[in-house]
């Protein structure tokens, strides 16, 4: 092993110092590890009754290729918009991708053991 002096570095060193996930099934990096660790599936297999209200073309229902499976996440709905700042109003009309970013963004925070 090198002495601190002698180190060298080339740009590409990383260090992770907290993480946070949200995936179908797995609400956080607790259960998304689990659920690799157990071969749980975390996609959502649909019924024709389910995928009728989305709109799902009926002649796509009945093609043997059309995949009758969707990624669907928990919680998207749990969005705390007075702790982030942001006015009801434009909770309720933003991208629920930006909501989840905000959350898992205080996740890894907290996670690192960071005190904002």
């Amino acid at each position: 092993m090198q002495s601190p002096e002698k180190q060298s570095f080339d740009g590409t060193e990383i260090a992770v110092v907290g993480m946070a996930c949200h995936f179908p099934k797995a609400n956080d990096l607790e259960a998304f590890w689990e659920n690799l660790r157990n071969g749980r599936e975390s996609i959502s297999f649909l019924t024709d009754e389910e995928l009728e209200p989305s709109g799902v073309d009926p002649a796509s229902l009945k093609d043997p290729h059309y995949v009758k499976a969707a990624s669907i996440l928990d919680g998207v709905e749990l969005f705390d918009a007075s702790f982030f700042g942001v006015p009801a109003n434009e909770a309720r009309v933003m991208d629920p991708q930006q909501r989840l970013l905000l959350q898992s963004a205080w996740k890894a925070l907290e996670d690192a053991g960071y005190n904002p």
